[in-house]
């Protein structure tokens, strides 16, 4: 990652955003139900209005996208019909509760971001660093810095590094399956932030990549917060056998859209 490669927002198709948009996920989840509940195709969209106590009629205008009421109750049948589980719940319910929204910016932002960088500078047992929500690397500690150097680099992006560079899929031993968590994680922010031109290039770029298009189109998966992922690393700079971390996150009150992340030993 360079301060060059920036990602391009121009060319973003409707289908490379499929399964951010709510009548998506429902179609994905009414396939992915069929499957847990033994069956070999989608759950019927009648089938599913009569597990929610809905008319036919109601559920497929909500699966076309068209404007109907979503109470509490309302969206909770839902979930529980198709099956959900607690990721799932969390990205449905995000199309009603708009007003617990983290989208505002609070007074005192950037103090606020400041005195965070002082609280990661602080840790020094283990890698630590403090993302926004499109995954742009806002500060890091000295070890953070020793295991991955690229942190260091103009408007770092930990999303684009994971999922773009040779280097993170020589470090992450199980990278695929990592990325596949990362491009879950991706998709449950743009459930919530549909129209942000950085989430969108971020998927633009990685989408171009043949392995990262295949790991998308292989399902509606949604991850909502990566709390206690497993990491298998290989950091020849900083050990010579396998390094095995976990990711501990924690979400800054008043800072809408930060994450503090913990590399520690699992």
């Amino acid at each position: 990652m360079t301060d060059s490669h920036q990602p391009d927002i121009t060319d973003l198709s409707d289908s490379e955003v499929a399964f951010a948009d709510l009548p998506a996920l429902l179609r994905a989840w009414r396939g992915e139900a069929g499957v847990k509940l033994g069956r070999n195709r989608p759950l019927p969209q009648k089938e599913v209005a009569q597990r929610m106590g809905v008319s036919e009629r109601w559920y497929r205008a909500l699966e076309s996208g068209a404007k109907v009421p979503l109470t509490l109750d309302t969206l909770t049948g839902l979930a529980d019909a198709l099956e959900l589980g607690p990721d799932e719940r969390t990205a449905l319910y995000w199309y009603r509760l708009t007003e617990v929204s983290d989208m505002e910016q609070p007074q005192d932002e950037d103090g606020r971001i400041a005195r965070l960088k002082k609280f990661v500078d602080a840790q020094t047992a283990f890698p630590a660093y403090l993302i926004d929500h499109a995954w742009n690397i806002l500060a890091y500690n000295t070890p953070m810095e020793s295991w991955f150097p690229w942190v260091r680099e103009p408007r770092a992006n930990l999303m684009q590094w994971v999922l773009e560079t040779p280097e993170s899929r020589a470090q992450i031993l199980d990278w695929r399956h990592q990325a596949s968590r990362y491009l879950a994680q991706l998709r449950f922010t743009l459930v919530r932030r549909p129209d942000d031109p950085t989430l969108k290039g971020l998927l633009n770029s990685a989408l171009r990549d043949p392995a990262c298009r295949e790991l998308w189109d292989a399902g509606p998966r949604i991850i909502a917060f990566r709390q206690g992922g497993t990491f298998r690393l290989s950091l020849p700079h900083v050990a010579q056998t396998e390094l095995v971390v976990t990711s501990q996150v924690l979400l800054p009150a008043y800072s809408p859209g930060a994450r503090f992340v913990a590399l520690m030993p699992a």
